[in-house]
């Protein structure tokens, strides 16, 4: 389990545009937001996405309207790469990414740690 991080440090880290959400009932199902890869400017078109979708709403096609959109929102806003770190056991995350042209470009072992356990994750990326 983690935490989330509190407003301050989450909204610090994401970029100004890109920040969705998916509501249902006056309820948040899910949201979709972007991170700078690097503060260097050579890499200001390039970022760094991050989606979740409630899990009692998935498989409602929550997944695929947050990540068109956003990957509407980068064109118009110059972004020339979009990439996304998964786990590899995220097979609905690693199919919803492969499904708008990510593509697998390697797995980085023992990156990431979840309840005291090393994972590692999938990279992926979308040119635009």
């Amino acid at each position: 389990m983690t935490n989330a991080p509190d407003w301050g440090y989450w909204n610090n880290s994401k970029l100004s545009f890109g920040r969705l959400v998916a509501e249902i009932e006056k309820k948040i199902v899910g949201w979709v937001a972007l991170s700078p890869y690097s503060s260097r400017q050579v890499y200001s078109g390039v970022v760094e996405v991050g989606i979740h979708v409630d899990p009692d709403f998935q498989g409602n096609g929550i997944g695929t309207a947050l990540l068109e959109n956003v990957l509407s929102v980068c064109k118009i806003e110059g972004v020339w790469t979009v990439q996304a770190s998964i786990f590899p056991e995220n097979a609905p995350s690693l199919a919803l990414h492969q499904k708008f042209g990510f593509r697998v470009v390697g797995r980085r072992e023992k990156i990431a740690q979840l309840n005291g356990k090393w994972r590692d994750v999938m990279l992926m990326e979308k040119k635009l």
